[in-house]
């Protein structure tokens, strides 16, 4: 294998941008577990946030997203973030994207394209390609990969760890112990484990979201860049602020499907059964605020009730034309399980959508290890604090990778040698078995999550997940150190350890903030402080 100026695990819209920048100052290798119709760039609905209204402000769009994130952003990084935004949208628009164009209204005042709304912004400011923004921008990126002849994209492929200085051969040394040279990864198609090797490392692997019962991320979602970071030494950060998103589609039996924020930002209103406007009189702007407050405004009323979902009604937005025009994929989705949106209320749940915190890293995307770096929803930047904004998230990928680069380039770090590490020894392990085993443990894990580490918390749920998942962190550390590897191992491994970060995150909070609501600590203590967890 060769060796390459940059090792990208990953290929949603924080990987792929940095290929795209990186591949203009050295050779490139991106390695994706699937590269086109997998992971949450691909989801994403809504949009990516950035201000283009004259009428809006940066200063806006700052305070929005410190007040969501709830007394835990870093100020500093947000204002990077927000004055970065509309040179983001140039960028993805130069690779290829075509995002909704305005209205002659609009034009006229100097806006180029289509504003939504979303819960917690006080302002229009997400640009979005109808009700598909992450399926077009993948679409576009994966275009411009594809044409760059310095990127190199290896498809079915899982990483397993990071290459360190433990995987020296005998005799070799350096003089930074805590440095990172690429990664170990399962080439699945010829069960091969193969090492890649880059000077500079980025981590884009998405987050944790299959660690929960129901969730919104795709099933590549396991959290596999945040394990690995920590494993190698790295520090985590904020693990215990996981964001429901308050509407999925409720649908038994089938996978999870997004209702988008934009909808309510289009002037749906979430309802009970009864009929009752479920935010009026909880925050003042009803069905539009931070998801940590609509989310657990659900969780509530489900709980008070006893039904199974609550309900966003569209029924006086417009109509079906409009519905269609605005929501094309959303309102065919819904009509396919027996639901006109125009005429009938949506029913809804929350589900495990984003992870706010990830691998510690700085305003450049820097870890604690050297040439580690990590962008996106495997990293905590300090972005989103307590709480994500609706709509940073995409727009986060694509600052932060660009951050990423700049520091990359000013530290210039050397290819490493091949010959100086240790090829994968695999003849001892034996194969599994069973592989059931694995699906038995997965199906505990996240059942163990949504039950006793999910939208409202308390010390005895804690402390209970914690001994479930210590029994079953054994079990696949045994088996990891005894088998050969295999795909669902590889993720399950990470999957377990992941929880572990998030359980021992949330024990340590002795608050309700944000996304982190605990009945046994219902105040919001007036200092804020982060939470982060090194390996022992």
């Amino acid at each position: 294998m060769a060796s390459y100026d940059f090792v990208v695990v990953g290929s949603g819209i924080a990987g792929l941008s940095f290929a795209l920048r990186a591949a203009r100052h050295g050779k490139v290798l991106v390695l994706t577990k699937l590269l086109s119709r997998a992971g949450s760039t691909h989801l994403a609905q809504g949009g990516i946030a950035s201000v283009l209204d004259p009428l809006d402000s940066l200063e806006r769009h700052v305070q929005d997203t410190l007040t969501a994130g709830a007394g835990l952003c870093r100020r500093e990084v947000v204002e990077t973030l927000v004055a970065r935004g509309p040179g983001a949208i140039r960028d993805l628009v130069e690779w290829g994207a075509h995002f909704t164009r305005a209205t002659a209204e609009g034009r006229s005042r100097g806006i180029p394209y289509d504003l939504a709304r979303e819960g917690g912004h006080s302002s229009s400011r997400i640009v979005h390609a109808h009700d598909g923004t992450g399926r077009e921008i993948q679409r576009a990126l994966i275009e411009a990969v594809h044409s760059d002849p310095n990127i190199t994209v290896r498809e079915n492929v899982l990483a397993i760890d990071l290459v360190t200085a433990k995987h020296f051969k005998a005799g070799e040394k350096d003089k930074d112990p805590r440095a990172v040279y690429g990664v170990y990864a399962l080439d699945v198609a010829a069960n091969r484990i193969e090492m890649h090797l880059g000077a500079a490392t980025l981590l884009c692997t998405g987050g944790v979201g299959q660690v929960y019962a129901h969730t919104t991320n795709d099933s590549v979602s396991t959290g596999d860049g945040i394990a690995m970071a920590y494993r190698a030494g790295a520090a985590v950060e904020d693990m215990e602020f996981m964001q429901f998103h308050p509407t999925s589609f409720f649908n038994p039996g089938h996978p999870t499907y997004l209702i988008s924020e934009a909808l309510r930002g289009h002037g749906g209103v979430l309802r009970n059964r009864a009929g009752d406007a479920l935010m009026d009189g909880v925050h003042p702007l009803k069905s539009l605020a931070p998801r940590d407050i609509v989310a657990r405004a659900i969780d509530a009323e489900m709980k008070r009730s006893g039904e199974p979902c609550v309900f966003l009604d569209m029924t006086a937005c417009g109509g079906a034309a409009s519905l269609k025009r605005h929501f094309p994929n959303i309102y065919r989705h819904c009509l396919r399980y027996g639901v006109d949106m125009a005429r009938q209320w949506i029913p809804v749940v929350p589900a495990a959508h984003f992870m706010c915190g990830g691998i510690k890293v700085d305003g450049h995307s820097a870890t604690e290890l050297t040439n580690l770096y990590a962008v996106g929803e495997a990293a905590c930047t300090g972005v989103h604090g307590a709480n994500r904004l609706a709509s940073n998230s995409l727009l986060e990928g694509v600052v932060f990778s660009e951050r990423a680069l700049a520091r990359i380039l000013d530290t210039r770090p050397a290819r490493p040698s091949r010959r100086r590490f240790r090829a994968w020894d695999s003849m001892r392990l034996k194969p599994v078995e069973e592989t059931i085993i694995y699906s038995h443990a997965l199906e505990t894990i996240r059942s163990t999550m949504w039950h006793y580490v999910g939208i409202v918390r308390s010390d005895f749920r804690l402390d209970r997940a914690a001994e479930f998942l210590r029994v079953i962190s054994r079990q696949i550390q045994s088996d990891y150190w005894s088998f050969s590897m295999e795909p669902d191992l590889i993720e399950l491994r990470n999957l377990t350890l992941c929880a572990e970060l998030i359980v021992r995150s949330a024990r340590r909070r002795k608050e309700s903030r944000g996304l982190h609501y605990n009945v046994d600590y219902p105040k919001m203590l007036p200092r804020a402080r982060h939470t982060v967890l090194r390996p022992t």
